[in-house]
């Protein structure tokens, strides 16, 4: 199997509107690999579960925006919407009960369609047609007209996806010709200040022009403006005016900046220097095709749907964040220039330090480098000396827990990723590991565990920086400093201290060393709503990836062990554990194992820890076939930058890395007949899943490299210069890999 892009077009089975039902996490607009051009509809911005605009289910849309994030649990960005309209303009978007007020319009999904580079609906309010397409910074909006003496087009510079929360604080809009104009808005949103620059180029010059702003005409000479040409306020709309010919098609090339108007004028003017619309839609597919085909599988239809959906989704975030001239705007809204490395932002780091870079780390090292770099020139620029949290935009969001910069780092480091400062890394890691004022860190180095009564998710705190301290204690080894693997290491089995052997669970407990009473294990609310981050502490007990023979000694044994995972998928869901879950989540999950969400992520794969890889092998297969899918509402969650998406494409190649860092991946069983990974470093990994099926789903023998394998874990030594692993798959659980050998 020597298939490459040129052969086939995978971005052909890209279902854009793959999503979760009703959370809007996931849109299907146009945009380049890792692109910051992320064009697309938007048919809400102030539902909070509307995190990306689109909500498939809604019957109008709003406009076209700019810029998108990817599957958050939380709402930003949808810069600068713009909107063709017929008769006479308005400029507010109006309610989706009552569109006629507003700008927005009703359309139907048989009107609708979107493959990756490319969108296309008809607005029935206006009858106009709308395509996308975009490239890295810049993309280009085609609109067709019916004829109309009033025909225009929208440019809405107070549009964000705020959640009902966020603010403009403060637009401009400016006229630079007949047939170009410029702006910029300031955010206070999830990222606190956020700005953004846009330009705008149209391929007919302006019958007029009208700027509103605060609801009010800009006009010349009067006692509120000077200029009908530019505006500033928080409230700005831009209004384009044509009288048009039936189906006659007017462009608009956008492209965006976090730096200057200028610069996104460069942006636009490198990358669309011409009104070619197919001509960057073609370049935008090849990129799809060329990073799709990182990895390329045999199956059906619907399997090669799924697959090259979840991989798409992997490849959109981090975003590009720096302009063709190499400037960007830094975390100390300062402008930089990068030198050596490409700048990224959007780092859902809790999420990702999972699987989706892990993956980056195999197949996209180079891009893996320079985010790494991004990470460490955050660093850097902050007041404090920390690596980010959630970084958004140039921007701390302080959203979730950990310093999971530090995995991304380590995994980068310790799977041969080049390109980056490593001692000023470790440097970085070491720095915000030990600094006193980050959530609980004092407490967590004093007592060996961060107290309820004194930090918000406490427990899960304490679990994750104790992953967090072992994966700098891996880098310390590899630099010979012997003294910091010491220390480290000391603190990443402070995930004993949280074990509770009487009820046998994660607990929390105050700086005096006594028990949460009362407590349950099984419940989102009351006592122990504050102890876990998104989890209960049935679910969050299991995150102990870098000592999960520690874990299982803790709980009893292989037997005790294996007995209270399947508990964990077998319990019956209380009312108390449900009435925090909305419709999607609970369906993403089983017993109280909730995929939806990604502290379960690496839960299933601890079955090959103690002997049962078959109860892994059957548990995935469910996940993967209830779970995911090629249509709109099939994935249970947000899919959070990629990483409801990474562990699908992990798992259908067999195997997952439950511990980034770690030498070592663990086997599952694959879930599609045959996989090709070409690696960063030139090598190709194959994976054969012999008699794979439905019902033949569990794993009867593995050869890997020529050789026949027992243990469910695969060194990365055995992968990182390519070579083969066979799965020979049965309908019955086997005895493979039920003695699995100690780790090192």
């Amino acid at each position: 199997m020597e298939l490459r892009a040129e052969q086939l077009p995978l971005a052909d089975y890209v279902r854009p509107f793959v999503g979760a039902q009703g959370e809007g996490n996931t849109y299907p607009g146009p945009s380049a690999p890792f692109g910051l051009m992320q064009l697309s509809p938007d048919t809400d911005k102030t539902n909070w579960d509307t995190a990306s605009g689109y909500e498939y289910t809604d019957p109008t849309i709003l406009g076209f925006s700019l810029t998108h994030l990817t599957g958050t649990g939380c709402p930003d960005l949808g810069d600068f919407l713009f909107m063709p309209q017929v008769g006479k303009p308005a400029f507010v978007s109006g309610m989706k009960d009552h569109p006629e007020d507003g700008y927005q319009s009703t359309f139907s999904h048989a009107d609708e369609s979107a493959s990756a580079g490319y969108y296309k609906v008809k607005l029935q309010k206006s009858g106009a047609t709308v395509e996308l397409t975009a490239g890295e910074r810049a993309g280009i909006l085609r609109f067709t007209f019916p004829a109309s003496d009033e025909a225009s087009i929208l440019t809405d510079l107070s549009h964000v996806i705020n959640g009902g929360r966020w603010r403009v604080a403060q637009s401009r809009v400016r006229i630079e010709d007949g047939s170009t104009i410029t702006g910029f808005h300031l955010i206070n949103g999830w990222a606190k200040e956020r700005y953004l620059y846009f330009a705008a180029r149209y391929s007919r010059p302006f019958d007029s022009t009208e700027i509103i702003s605060a609801g009010k005409p800009v006009l010349y000479n009067t006692y509120r403006f000077r200029s009908h040409n530019e505006a500033a306020g928080t409230n700005l709309q831009f209004f384009a005016k044509y009288k048009t010919r039936a189906n006659e098609v007017i462009q608009v090339k956008v492209a965006v900046s976090a730096v200057s108007a200028a610069n996104a004028l460069e942006n636009l003017d490198a990358e669309i220097p011409d009104w070619n619309f197919e001509k960057l839609l073609a370049a935008t597919r090849a990129k799809w095709n060329r990073e799709l085909s990182k990895i390329e599988i045999e199956g059906s239809p619907a399997q090669k749907e799924t697959f090259y959906t979840s991989l798409y989704h992997a490849f959109l975030a981090p975003n590009l964040y720096q302009d063709v001239n190499g400037e960007y705007r830094g975390f100390d809204q300062n402008i930089h220039r990068a030198k050596g490395f490409t700048e990224y932002s959007v780092f859902s780091l809790w999420d990702t330090f999972r699987a989706t870079h892990p993956l980056f780390a195999l197949i996209q090292s180079q891009r893996d480098a320079d985010m790494i770099n991004s990470l460490l020139v955050h660093y850097d620029q902050s007041a404090d000396h920390l690596l980010p949290m959630w970084e958004l935009q140039g921007n701390e969001t302080w959203c979730m827990i950990g310093y999971h910069a530090v995995p991304v780092i380590v995994d980068g480091y310790l799977k041969g990723v080049k390109g980056f400062d490593v001692q000023h890394a470790y440097e970085a890691m070491k720095t915000t590991a030990m600094n006193p004022d980050y959530d609980g860190l004092a407490d967590y180095r004093k007592l060996g565990y961060v107290p309820d009564d004194h930090e918000d998710e406490n427990v899960s705190k304490t679990l994750e920086y104790a992953f967090d301290d072992y994966c700098i204690a891996q880098m310390a080894k590899a630099l010979g400093k012997t003294e910091d693997v010491n220390y480290f290491m000391q603190r990443a089995a402070s995930y004993t201290n949280s074990y509770d052997p009487t009820s046998g669970w994660m607990r929390p407990k105050d700086s005096q060393g006594n028990w949460r009473t009362p407590f349950d294990a099984h419940v989102f609310g009351g006592d122990t709503n504050s102890d876990f981050t998104e989890a209960t502490s049935s679910q969050y007990s299991w995150f102990v990836p870098q000592d999960v023979p520690g874990l299982i000694a803790l709980m009893g044994g292989k037997e005790k062990f294996v007995a209270k995972l399947d508990s964990l998928f077998n319990a019956q869901q209380t009312d108390a554990f449900k009435k925090d879950l909305s419709a999607n989540d609970l369906r993403g999950c089983i017993g109280e194992y909730w995929h939806g969400n990604e502290p379960s992520h690496h839960v299933i794969y601890l079955y090959s820890y103690a002997g049962q890889p078959w109860k892994a092998a059957q548990r995935l297969h469910q996940v993967v076939t209830t779970q995911y899918g090629s249509q709109p509402g099939s994935l249970c969650g947000n899919d959070d930058c990629g990483q409801m998406s990474a562990w699908y494409l992990f798992t259908c190649l067999g195997f997952y890395p439950v511990c980034p860092t770690s030498d070592y991946y663990v086997i599952g069983a694959p879930q599609v007949p045959k996989a090709v990974m070409h690696l960063s470093n030139g090598k190709v990994f194959r994976m054969t899943a012999e008699n794979i099926s439905d019902e033949n789903i569990y794993v009867q023998s593995v050869r890997l490299n020529g050789k026949n394998w027992d243990s469910p874990f695969l060194p990365y030594k055995e992968l990182k210069n390519g070579g083969t692993i066979v799965f020979n798959m049965g309908a019955q659980p086997s005895q493979w890999g039920t003695k699995p050998k100690p780790l090192d």
